[in-house]
């Protein structure tokens, strides 16, 4: 059996989704005030100077302290429902179909929350490996649980979770320097939907 990882965000689908979430998920109110708190360190991002580890921190704790957790829940599962169908590539799930109808072993890999990809991979079939959240009690702290599944945390979790000697070969497709460490893992490469050495 052969292992295919696969990053979501800007491989699978067009762009990011965790803005878009977000967006879905928080209140009204939260995001009116969210907006012009966050501007500047937006800027930033887009400008290459704050990293997305950073502004994801930030931007999940102001937008989910003290939420219920069934709320998110609920949350995900209609974005995963209602929204990600419209941001797939459909080369990039033809690429994922190709994979399961031989019988690979498939591993979405990402920095995303498990609140929509989980149910996202349970429609589709797919192991998940994904940043998640905290909770205490019913509601979330607004901390992530562990560290956000991006860069090196990205092979650490695919080497803690599977025996990579067991597999023929392993594929991995991502699409940013936040993939680079999972991309080593693998015999077969290929950022951006095209192979590399």
């Amino acid at each position: 059996m052969n292992l295919a990882l696969f990053d979501f965000d800007g491989t699978l689908t067009t762009r990011e989704t965790f803005g878009d979430f977000m967006r879905h998920a928080v209140t009204p109110r939260r995001r009116a005030l969210g907006v012009p708190l966050f501007a500047p360190m937006l800027a930033g991002y887009k400008l290459g100077l704050v990293s997305g580890n950073r502004i994801r921190h930030h931007v999940a704790a102001f937008g989910f302290r003290g939420v219920r957790a069934t709320h998110v829940h609920a949350a995900g599962e209609r974005f995963a429902a209602e929204v990600l169908p419209g941001l797939l590539r459909p080369d990039a799930m033809q690429r994922l179909a190709w994979h399961q109808s031989r019988g690979d072993k498939v591993v979405l890999v990402s920095g995303g929350l498990d609140f929509y990809l989980a149910p996202w991979c349970r429609q589709h079939g797919l192991e998940l490996i994904c940043s998640r959240m905290e909770t205490r009690g019913e509601r979330l702290t607004g901390r992530y649980h562990g560290a956000q599944c991006v860069g090196e945390e990205k092979a650490r979790r695919v080497r803690e979770s599977h025996d990579l000697a067991a597999y023929g070969t392993c594929y991995a497709y991502g699409d940013t320097h936040e993939d680079e460490a999972m991309l080593a893992l693998a015999h077969k490469r290929y950022y951006r939907g095209v192979e590399i050495a």
